[in-house]
């Protein structure tokens, strides 16, 4: 790893630009607070840089010896963001329903695997960040490091504007719009795997 400092600049902006994992820990948040929220958020954390080390181990090696394979997580990956898209569009406003999250811990963790934004930033970041002329689980270690150091603090974030929209969105109807609108765009970040 020869750039500690871009490195740690580019695992603070994937972490917290928009994404599956964003939009659907501020949603979950809007809905049932950032306490209840913290176990996808430990998922989350845990799960990419978990990710990170079996691809720079060589996870990535049957994605790319089998296309289709590459394809196949797209689709399954598309199919349950509509679906998590879904839940967090038709939530019940607090206080209705079961009031609990798309996701815990483990849905989280596995859902790594099938984010098609996980894998972009896996796919580009380990190559980028190691060297084939060095041992690679020294290299990857400390960049799964970096990355679970950075995602917490800007899931945190992204959770409390969650529940800061949930003060200002008061009524039961303008939190279905958020939540509407969250789940419209976690849609709308599918088109880039698919374009």
């Amino acid at each position: 790893m020869d750039a500690p400092l871009a490195l740690m600049g580019f695992a603070i902006a994937t972490s917290a630009t928009p994404g599956p994992n964003t939009l659907m820990v501020s949603a979950a948040a809007a809905q049932v607070g950032v306490r209840r929220v913290l176990p996808h958020m430990m998922g989350v954390t845990l799960g990419f840089p978990a990710m990170m080390v079996a691809i720079g181990m060589g996870l990535d090696a049957p994605v790319q010896a089998l296309p289709w394979l590459h394809g196949l997580l797209r689709a399954a990956g598309s199919a349950w963001l509509l679906w998590l898209a879904w839940k967090i569009a038709s939530a019940p406003p607090p206080g209705e329903g079961a009031g609990r999250p798309p996701l815990g811990f483990w849905g989280a963790v596995a859902f790594q695997w099938i984010n098609p934004k996980a894998w972009m930033i896996a796919l580009a970041a380990v190559p980028a960040f190691t060297s084939p002329a060095a041992p690679m689980l020294p290299q990857v270690l400390p960049l799964a490091a970096i990355f679970a150091a950075c995602t917490l603090p800007t899931l945190w974030l992204w959770a409390v504007i969650g529940v800061g929209a949930r003060h200002a969105l008061a009524t039961p109807r303008r939190l279905r719009v958020f939540n509407a609108t969250m789940a419209l765009l976690l849609v709308l970040g599918l088109a880039p795997a698919w374009l």
